[in-house]
């Protein structure tokens, strides 16, 4: 595999970044059975936040803007959101790299967590994430299927504190 270096984000990397916004974006839309297709548009906002403490790309030797995180602040912790790399050149360290290099950033701040928050249906993301370190459950979101259309959530969910929920 070619070197892959984190850095900071750059205005020329916009396009990539937009790209991979997609990507995560679709991915995650095709999780839940969301016809929706995204261009990458929530990229343009995500960019304007004023809670934005920092972005860093993956920059492959020969294909260029593989990978995507970024750091949001919340007082002294942060969480990181996106991360993303592209489909293919998962499973070869790239997400291990930009999660070691956010972190890196977030102890240079002397920031006390990290939080991140997968989607519950992305197994390969939690397992990723937990081989990473992030193996403390500090908080999860519940939601309330006003449709209750039983196609769009797996029955097969998880169990917590003895209580079962789909996802």
């Amino acid at each position: 595999m070619s070197p892959v270096a984190v850095r900071s984000y750059r205005p020329s990397d916009h396009s990539a970044g937009r790209r991979l916004w997609s990507e995560l974006t679709n991915q995650h839309n095709r999780m839940y059975g969301v016809p929706d297709e995204d261009a990458g548009e929530g990229f343009e906002e995500y960019l304007t936040r004023l809670d934005l403490g920092g972005l860093w790309v993956a920059d492959h030797a020969d294909d260029g803007v593989i990978g995507l995180v970024g750091l949001v602040l919340r007082g002294r912790a942060g969480e990181v959101e996106p991360i993303v790399v592209t489909v293919s050149h998962r499973h070869k360290g790239v997400g291990r790299k930009l999660l070691r290099h956010v972190a890196d950033e977030a102890r240079r701040r002397n920031m006390t967590a990290l939080t991140i928050s997968p989607e519950s249906r992305n197994v390969d993301a939690i397992r990723s994430l937990h081989a990473a370190g992030y193996d403390v459950v500090s908080s999860f979101e519940l939601t309330l299927d006003l449709n209750r259309a039983p196609h769009e959530w797996q029955q097969e969910g998880l169990e917590l504190h003895e209580l079962p929920f789909r996802s």
